[in-house]
């Protein structure tokens, strides 16, 4: 069995602060940039809205500035989570802090929740007294159709950084300004109506962007708890990458891949079936092989975990039962107590097949050990190994080479 998977890490003083890579950086960064950007827009709209909304007695326009205050709210939350995200791992959290994004995407989408709620049950309430309406003044059209500009603007800004950073943590923050966006479309339709002489079109405006607002805080929620519980990526992206595996060199079959999403990135584990004879430094190298043609070839998966196995685990019989080197060899030192051939052992390899622990002693041949016919004392020593009370049941095959002593 072999394992390789990332380098090991460096374990630094607990208590020292993370250290941020420069991609990290650089990741941080723009994620910050955009967000204090929509953060800044963001305050200016929340005061409009809310002065408009109360000054021109139009409860879509408040509903909607409620809705921005949350955006702030959310954007504190985001610029806090990318900048623990972006921290190297360290002694505590040696798979990175990927995961604060994850959990970040789940207070913006418990905070749209609460939002949503919140309109829906004021405008609901606003239309079961229909005789206490008033429809807004007409200056409320300026500003409804003034935030749905922003909003929008905001979202494509946002959504197209957050595609470039593979970012899910942004992406949801650019879905909260489409919500936005789509809202003051409503809140814009409201007004109009209700200035033309439809007072219920303003409260029903408001019901229904908190209606929308609540299906993408659900949304939003589902996709960021499915990663919380490690949930694998679609069948056909583990294939490619199954496909990936089997096509390097000296892998004979690849079985238990496993992947699961860790923020913006994915990490895997895998066994690989090598040959079962080959050298430990082998398998390594081609383990090694593994990790660089899947973390090359699929530029989300920046980790996998290869397992090396000199057959299929999955099928054969366990060798998890099988006695270890110390074991074997003071069996070998017990059978071969009265023998020449005690004496003239080089070199023991030992392996794990089907079950059985096979094994493959070198013998230096010089005067001691000469016999007419070798074969035949080979075969004595290897049944003397069979024979063996702790061990003879669980051996496989008893291969003894002699090499010619030189000087």
């Amino acid at each position: 069995m072999i394992l390789f998977g990332r380098a090991a890490l460096s374990e630094p003083h607990a208590n020292a602060e993370p250290t941020v890579t420069a991609a990290n950086g650089q990741r941080y960064r723009d994620t910050r940039r955009v967000t204090l950007v929509g953060a800044t827009v963001n305050s200016v709209l929340a005061v409009a809205q809310l002065l408009s909304g109360w000054l021109l007695n139009s409860q879509a326009l408040v509903a909607d500035g409620v809705h921005t205050l949350s955006d702030l709210v959310t954007d504190g939350v985001v610029l806090f989570a990318a900048r623990k995200a972006s921290a190297s791992p360290d002694q505590d959290h040696p798979y990175g802090h990927a995961r604060i994004e994850t959990l970040a995407t789940v207070i913006v989408g418990v905070f749209l929740a609460f939002a949503g709620l919140g309109i829906a049950w004021a405008a609901g309430s606003r239309l079961v007294e229909p005789e206490a309406m008033t429809g807004p003044a007409n200056m409320a059209i300026f500003f409804a159709a003034l935030t749905l500009v922003a909003k929008e603007g905001l979202y494509q800004y946002t959504h197209r950084v957050a595609k470039r950073l593979r970012s899910r943590m942004l992406d949801a923050n650019a879905w909260h300004h489409r919500t936005d966006a789509i809202s003051s479309l409503f809140v814009l339709v409201g007004v109009g109506a209700a200035v033309a002489g439809f007072p219920w079109a303003d409260a029903l405006a408001a019901l229904i962007v908190a209606l929308f607002i609540l299906h993408i805080a659900g949304r939003l929620i589902v996709r960021a708890a499915a990663e919380l519980i490690d949930t694998g990526l679609e069948p056909e992206k583990v294939d490619r990458i199954h496909r990936t595996i089997t096509d390097v060199p000296g892998v004979k079959d690849a079985h238990m891949l496993r992947t699961r999403r860790h923020g913006s990135d994915v990490v895997a584990d895998v066994h690989i079936q090598v040959a079962p004879m080959i050298s430990v430094s082998e398998g390594h190298r081609i383990a090694d092989a593994v990790f660089h043609a899947v973390t090359d070839e699929h530029d989300r998966i920046n980790d996998i975990t290869v397992h090396v196995d000199p057959e299929n685990d999955a099928e054969q019989a366990r060798s998890s039962a099988l006695p270890l080197r110390p074991t074997l060899v003071e069996a070998l030192r017990e059978a071969w107590a009265d023998t020449p051939e005690l004496d003239a052992v080089e070199h023991l390899s030992l392996h794990y097949l089907g079950g059985r622990v096979h094994m493959t002693v070198t013998l230096r041949l010089d005067g001691a050990t000469a016999s007419a016919d070798l074969e035949a004392r080979a075969q004595a020593l290897a049944d003397r190994l069979h024979d063996h009370p702790r061990v003879g049941d669980m051996l496989g095959e008893v291969t003894l080479l002699y090499r010619p002593c030189t000087h």
